[in-house]
């Protein structure tokens, strides 16, 4: 399997998501979140935010379509039918709150192959309205050979 690198360094197009309350809520009932800050604009406020709290692990709602729209270029050329999700890191800055904006723009950091194995390094920056980064993420894909 031989890997075409020339997606390598690309940068895509921002995108923006704003964070509505009830998106907070539902993620963090999803997870099972029992922290007050993420369910209850009171207990938030009291605590001294605006509105809710997102979780941490909510920047996969917003880096979503960011993400998708790289995974999908067919530039990057990935095979889905042996994709493979190798992983998630991410470092976090300033809390997301219910009403913020958030834009996401993504890159494709690495690309390379290991044992007939490629792998597909992307990374995410993201900031919220106030030009604060919220988010930094490196998402690693995992493509093994067709039979």
């Amino acid at each position: 399997m031989a890997v075409d690198a020339r997606a390598l360094g690309r940068t895509f197009e921002p995108h923006s998501f704003v964070v509505a309350r009830a998106k907070i809520r539902a993620y963090a009932l999803a997870v099972g979140e029992t922290n007050p800050l993420h369910l209850d604009p009171d207990a938030a406020r009291s605590a001294g935010h605006t509105d809710l709290v997102a979780p941490p692990m909510f920047a996969v709602v917003y880096c979503a379509a960011a993400i998708e729209e790289a995974l999908l270029d067919p530039e990057v050329g990935i095979d889905f039918v042996m994709l493979v999700h190798g992983g998630q890191e991410f470092e976090w800055g300033s809390l997301v709150l219910a009403g913020d904006e958030i834009t996401t723009q993504v890159a494709v950091a690495e690309i390379y192959e290991r044992l007939a194995i490629a792998f597909y390094v992307f990374e995410s920056r993201s900031s919220n309205q106030r030009g604060e980064e919220v988010c930094r993420g490196r998402w690693t894909q995992i493509v093994r050979p067709r039979p």
